[in-house]
């Protein structure tokens, strides 16, 4: 890895013996087409044409946003702030929201 989230390493164009890249792309293309429904559901499928897994030389998975209008990044990061804000919400009343979370103790 190059830097702390991996997404700086070059995709893996040419593909090295003893690398595992398959399950790395695996994870990518879960990601992705969970990201792609919820794209799907918001009406924004169109805006993201260029959504796609990818594996880079280390065999981490990549998701590919692809290029996007102004418009629809800044729609996307509405809903991520819209949604970290109500989950704020929510696991300050004692609701965890995400599985991963805990409530508060009592």
């Amino acid at each position: 890895m190059t830097d702390r989230r991996g997404v700086v390493a070059k995709r893996a164009e040419n593909l090295a013996p003893g690398v595992p890249y398959v399950p790395g792309w695996n994870r990518a293309r879960q990601s992705a087409g969970a990201l792609a429904e919820q794209l799907v559901l918001l009406g924004l499928d169109s805006d993201f044409p260029g959504l796609v897994a990818d594996v880079n030389v280390f065999g981490d998975g990549l998701v590919q946003l692809g290029a996007v209008r102004p418009e629809a990044a800044e729609l996307l990061a509405s809903l991520i702030v819209a949604g970290l804000n109500a989950e704020s919400r929510d696991t300050t009343a004692g609701m965890p929201l995400s599985p991963r979370r805990e409530a508060p103790a009592a």
